[in-house]
């Protein structure tokens, strides 16, 4: 029989946001922490590069916010990054006091290294492995506290709300869970919940980002009457592992920082061309400028290439991608790395503010899932983990503050599952998710035109009324909601791209290559917008 729980706060995501907003928790609530597959699963584990912050007596907090405003475009909210840059420190200091190991140089001091778009050196990082070492760290952190609940491989169906009981207020109550151990969906009443389920970056068909990196959050905050903002900026990472068995492994900025070569395939450089900046031009210069010349050669990919540097320096700056490429015959102290720009990370997301609130009341978003007004048209390198502790921390603050005035969730329905069957026609969920993910990448991807977003769209709209169809008729699972989602995202992506008549940042359009004078987000609001997203 499906379980139901009751909770002070419900958190859906188990990386570093998520896991972050649990730790700063008063140690009186009770807390559960939901992950799809294990708790240290999520698209944390894999961030290389590091996380920004002004640590170094030659930087300073106007240089950041600087950088982080020129990378996006003109797009970024000076008052959403002056917040982040101002407590970035303290951050830090709180993951090196909760055990997370940075690398430091010899004279024991933390060792920075600089990343595309940053005058200076600010990345703080744990080798080439610091999402790895931040988000196992915290994982135990969590588990060692008697107030916090880890339950892995839970998904997330949709958000419970006042409205949806036929209560007054605007209020978020907690969400039906679909557990994957027994695929009874349960209820889980709270009196907060926070989405902290990253990005949706799996809606492309080449992509740097953990299998589960679907969307969920976005899409059930959006179904219960959530703002997005900003959806079209979907960053390509510039260099993603270019080899058959080589899934999703992206080789980090710092690579780059280091003094990284891109080279063509007759072994010759090409970003001068591109920018004054070379290699160490934002994200989107340099993915645009790779898809530019892969497209003019006919080439599947172009190179990375370091060997020019010390092989002691290489092996120890970067061990975790040394290791990967010589797994796959490929030795980066001797050979250029074959590269290819892939689907990294999702700019937009659910409207917050600076406490990471939504528009729906005791409804948090933190991380990936939000739209903080950080990033602009353009995350700038390592601003994306700061992001998860600084929100993170916020959001802890509010509900702590609030705690006291806020009362248990009311009664709720249990998921009915008696109308529905068992599926027998998986076969559908496979080939759309294959036909999604394809058209993403070919109508609306790093180079786009009017005419590629309207056959998305139409595409996008037949699959949306299919699954539709599918959802109400066949008993939920996990493949069947993560193309529920990715279908809402993709129609949100495509939808936002539409309306955004000229180039910035990530979105690049050959109908409007020029920037239009007035500068302003692409807000899309549930009430007034028509789509026929299930």
């Amino acid at each position: 029989m499906p379980q139901s729980y009751q909770y002070d706060v419900l958190i859906i995501g188990s990386g570093a946001a998520g896991l972050t907003v649990a730790l700063n928790l008063p140690e009186h609530l009770k807390i559960a922490v939901i992950s799809k597959a294990d708790i240290s699963s999520g698209a944390t584990l894999w961030a290389q590069g590091g996380i920004a912050a002004v640590l170094d007596n030659e930087d300073s907090i106007e240089n950041h916010i600087k950088d982080t405003l020129d990378a996006g475009a003109g797009l970024c909210h000076e008052d959403s990054v002056r917040f982040t840059v101002e407590h970035a420190k303290e951050s830090i200091e709180w993951l090196i006091d909760s055990g997370v190991k940075f690398t430091r140089d010899h004279n024991a001091e933390l060792h920075l290294t600089r990343e595309g778009g940053h005058s200076h050196r600010r990345i703080i990082h744990a080798a080439d492995a610091t999402g790895h070492a931040v988000s196992t760290t915290l994982a135990e952190q969590a588990a060692a506290r008697k107030n916090i609940q880890l339950l892995s491989n839970r998904v997330a169906v949709d958000l419970i709300t006042n409205r949806k009981l036929a209560l007054p207020g605007n209020r978020c109550v907690g969400a039906y869970i679909l557990n994957l151990d027994n695929n009874h969906v349960e209820l889980f009443r709270a009196r907060f919940t926070v989405i902290a389920t990253g990005g949706a970056s799996k809606a492309y068909r080449y992509t740097t980002n953990p299998d589960g990196a679907s969307g969920d959050g976005i899409a059930m905050a959006w179904r219960a009457g959530c703002r997005v903002a900003n959806m079209e900026f979907n960053q390509f990472h510039p260099t993603c592992l270019y080899h058959p068995h080589a899934k999703s492994f992206l080789i980090t900025e710092a690579v780059r920082g280091e003094g990284g070569h891109l080279l063509l395939p007759d072994g010759s450089r090409f970003m001068d061309r591109f920018d004054s900046r070379a290699e160490l031009a934002p994200r989107d210069i340099v993915a645009r400028a790779i898809d530019h010349e892969m497209k003019r050669l006919g080439a599947d990919h172009l190179y990375l290439d370091i060997s020019h540097k010390p092989a002691d320096f290489i092996k120890h700056h970067f061990p975790t991608i040394y290791e990967k490429c010589l797994g796959f015959g490929i030795d980066i102290t001797r050979d250029p790395i074959p590269v290819v720009p892939a689907a990294h990370y999702t700019c937009g997301g659910i409207v917050t503010d600076e406490r990471a609130r939504s528009d729906i009341n005791q409804l948090y978003v933190v991380g990936e899932a939000a739209f903080t007004g950080l990033h602009g048209a353009n995350r700038m390198a390592s601003n994306s983990l700061l992001e998860c502790l600084v929100y993170g921390r916020a959001a802890a603050a509010d509900i702590a503050r609030r705690e006291a005035d806020i009362p248990p969730a009311p009664e709720a329905p249990e998921w009915d599952e008696s109308q529905v069957r068992d599926s027998d026609e998986d076969v559908v969920i496979s080939h759309n998710w294959d036909e999604l993910r394809h058209f993403m990448w070919d109508y609306v991807g790093i180079v786009r035109t009017t005419k590629r977003l309207q056959r998305a769209k139409h595409r996008v709209d037949l699959l949306a009324s299919e699954i539709g169809e599918f959802y109400s008729n066949y008993r939920v699972s996990n493949d069947l909601l993560e193309l529920r989602n990715l279908v809402t995202v993709a129609d949100l992506i495509i939808c936002s791209a539409l309306q955004r008549k000229e180039s910035r940042g990530l979105h690049y359009t050959l109908d409007y290559p020029g920037l239009l004078p007035e500068v302003k987000d692409t807000v899309l609001v549930p009430t007034t917008y028509r789509t026929l997203t299930p």
